[in-house]
């Protein structure tokens, strides 16, 4: 039986034919429709879906030298990848909107020295049109340096320790959220409240420990403050060198969720009761804080408004447009741990 000939593939003259416009409008159509009458543009779409036709990706790129892609660059292990939910829901925010202007979204992982390196000759190639640069640390300031100077379009989640000036971002408000905990569990009676701090080379790390040294005021006492990394073993650690160090703590800050429930846990350990005993409140409220025993006070950043933001300033780069930081209130979120 003789095969059926494969139908040719629809081309820009297919196109331009079936609209009764030039080839030229047709290609301005398909590059943004600048300079193109309402007319020819509804023309043009409807013999782009009557005739099938289809953007050669790859001669698009060429022709406008755009990779048609955005990097979501994590500098952080994969280990954290997986046991951080933020980042997911971050990559999927930033996904979606990026979706709505048909640009994929392509994870790159920069936690070691040599996935930096990996990534730095991936992102200075042109392989991307531009980087959402995610959980920024100072003490990695090589890559963040090496996207600036090679002029890629970069926005950052969070403040980039060292380049505020440089690289527009997205942050929560770190200060104010940590103030408004603070407040709450002081509101509550709370005298003794101690501190697990976030990395010190990280914008949120350094924000809510400035807040917690503001609100301790001149009489702070740096036993009360104890660091992790934002895993949770690090909140159980934290937590056992505080209870080491004073026994008549009523209340914990951490700088994150997942370091508070590491705390909760060493609490039940050592017999304590939460509240009742020792309050505790985190930052983020990723979703397993509300099933903690007992749920968790926590202050709540809008992680899908931070993508959202982050691919808009973003987009806005690459057209041209300045670098723009954005500051985004958070929402204290009052559950039984306080």
């Amino acid at each position: 039986m003789t095969q059926p000939t494969p139908r040719p593939r629809p081309k820009i003259d297919d196109v331009a034919a079936e609209a009764g416009v030039s080839r030229g409008t047709v290609s301005r159509v398909l590059n943004g429709g600048h300079w193109v009458s309402p007319s020819a543009l509804a023309a043009v779409n409807a013999a782009i879906k009557k005739t099938g036709y289809r953007v050669n990706p790859h001669a698009r790129n060429l022709a406008t030298n755009r990779a048609n892609s955005v990097a979501f660059l994590l500098t952080e292990t994969q280990e954290r990848l997986f046991e951080d939910p933020n980042f997911a829901v971050l990559m999927r925010g930033a996904a979606d909107a990026l979706a709505v202007h048909d640009i994929p979204l392509v994870l790159i992982m920069a936690g070691t020295d040599d996935e930096q390196r990996r990534a730095t000759d991936f992102l200075t190639a042109g392989h991307v049109d531009g980087v959402l640069l995610i959980s920024s640390h100072g003490s990695r300031k090589g890559i963040i340096a090496d996207i600036i100077a090679a002029d890629v379009p970069a926005i950052a989640c969070g403040v980039p320790l060292g380049f505020e000036k440089k690289m527009g971002y997205v942050a929560a408000d770190d200060y104010e959220g940590a103030r408004d905990a603070l407040r709450y569990m002081r509101d509550g009676g709370r005298q003794r409240i101690a501190h697990i701090a976030g990395p010190a080379d990280t914008s949120g790390g350094t924000r809510r420990l400035e807040a917690y040294r503001d609100d301790q005021g001149a009489d702070i006492d740096e036993e009360l403050i104890a660091h992790g990394d934002y895993s949770r073993d690090s909140g159980a650690k934290a937590m056992r060198e505080l209870l080491n160090r004073s026994r008549n703590i009523d209340a914990v800050f951490a700088a994150n969720d997942l370091m508070a429930l590491g705390a909760m846990e060493v609490l039940r350990e050592a017999g304590l009761t939460t509240p009742g005993d020792v309050a505790v409140v985190g930052f983020d409220d990723i979703k397993v804080s509300q099933e903690a025993t007992p749920p968790l006070t926590t202050v709540r950043q809008p992680f899908d408004r931070i993508s959202e933001e982050m691919v808009r300033l973003l987009l806005d780069v690459i057209s041209g447009k300045r670098p723009a930081a954005v500051t985004i209130p958070t929402e204290l979120v009052i559950r039984e741990s306080a």
